[in-house]
This record gives C-alpha cells, structure tokens and sequence, in this order.
C-alpha cells in the first residue's frame, strides 16, 4: 500500500488517503493526486536520527565511524512536507542529508532485530538540513539539527510488503546529483536501529527513524532546489530560501 496526507481540497483540513495510481482514496471521495497538496505523509511525535551510519560520510566530516549507533532528536515542529520551503537559519554553513525513513505501525518497546520487520509500516525520503556551524560547537545538536523546516518529509508511505532492500538514495541540488548511496552500505542496518531504540524507548505509530545519509554532503543557498529521491518511493522535492 501507499499513503499521503493531503489537504482536503473541500474543506481545507488535512487528510490522510490510500494512493492508487494517481489517484487519492479516501473512505469518503477520491482525488486526482496532481490536483491536490501533499503535507509530509505521517506526523511523528518524536524523529530518531541516525549520525555517521555510512563510512564514507563519516570520513568526508573526519569523523570516527561510531562502534553503536549514534543517535539524536529532531522536533515534530521541524516537519515540512512535499514542495514546502526549507527556510536557512542565520549560519554561513547550512548543509542537505539525504536519508531513507523508516515509519513505524505500531507501539513498540524491546523489539529484537529479527522482530524489527513487524513494527515497520513503510519507508518514505528524508532530508535532514543541519547547521554544520552550530554542529561545530554544541555537543547536542539541538540548534544544528532542531530548528524549523529541518526536517523534510515526503512524499508517499510505501509499506514494507512493497519494496525491500537495498534502497538507492540520490540527492540532486539545483539538477546536479551529488548524493548517491545504496543501503546496503549502513553501518547499521534497519533492524539494529530498531532493536537499538526500543530498548531504551517507546516508539509510536507514525514515528519516524532517519537511518543516515551516504557521502557527498553540501551547502544549500537561497534560491536552491533540493531533490531526494528513492527508487520505489519517489522524490522530495523542497524550494531553499
């Protein structure tokens, strides 16, 4: 299956539909899907990054490779969907990570990583924008990887039973790929995160896992068109000012 959230052309709210072809399915009508605007396509309560999770990003920043996953937060309130604007903080290096996201289906704590499978509802494009200057100085991240529109999202829910591993991961900047990273690359692959996370933390439907970004990182300028794009999902496609 395949989900959106959109915004209901009828009464302005939003909504959540099934999509088949180009179509929008809902319990109550059905949309052509270019005559509607897609919202990012779940709306978590918490976002679990994933840092230096392939090890050429990891050595593109001089970083170590981590022995067990390095995590952190993004806020609920960094969300944007589809077509929305990353808006720039005041920094002199802001820069694009692209990344598979994992959704999750269901209320989950302790799941073994051969259980991971069943807690997973889909896959959708990521693009965590971070601050590489307040990265520099802040052990938490909170400002380098929190501040609204950080966090794009979109544009379809693609349930596991429709796409398996390896994802391809491409990032275009202005047309030009930069980012191209395959999956299979993962330090830690989509079951250890998992299983990593629900030991200490309860997951949620609807929260979401950004498993990391390959290698080929770069800054984002007003007037930039970002692009993420992942064979079987589609392409996030974000305006820069």
């Amino acid at each position: 299956m395949r989900w959106v959230r959109f915004i209901d052309p009828a009464t302005g709210d939003p909504m959540a539909g099934e999509l088949r072809g180009d179509v929008v399915q809902t319990s109550a009508a059905e949309h052509r899907l270019d005559s509607v605007k897609l919202l990012a396509p779940c709306t978590p309560s918490k976002i679990v990054c994933v840092g230096r999770n392939y090890a050429a990003h990891a050595e593109e920043l001089g970083n170590d490779v981590p022995k067990e996953p390095l995590l952190f937060f993004k806020p609920p309130s960094a969300v944007i969907g589809p077509e929305e604007t990353i808006r720039l903080p005041e920094s002199t290096e802001v820069h694009y990570e692209a990344e598979l996201a994992v959704v999750i289906g269901s209320t989950c704590r302790n799941i073994p990583a051969e259980r991971a499978a069943d807690v997973i509802l889909g896959y959708t494009c990521f693009n965590d924008i971070s601050d590489r200057v307040a990265q520099q100085w802040e052990t938490n991240w909170v400002r380098a990887k929190g501040f609204d529109t950080s966090a794009a999202l979109g544009p379809i829910i693609v349930s596991s039973d429709e796409i398996e591993e390896p994802f391809r991961v491409v990032l275009r900047l202005n047309g030009e790929t930069r980012q191209n990273g395959r999956t299979s690359a993962l330090i830690f692959p989509i079951p250890t995160l998992i299983e990593t996370i629900t030991a200490f933390m309860t997951l949620e439907p609807g929260d979401v896992i950004a498993t990391g970004t390959p290698s080929g990182v770069g800054r984002l300028a007003p007037g930039d068109i970002v692009e993420v794009t992942i064979e079987g999902i589609g392409t996030l496609r974000n305006p820069v000012a």
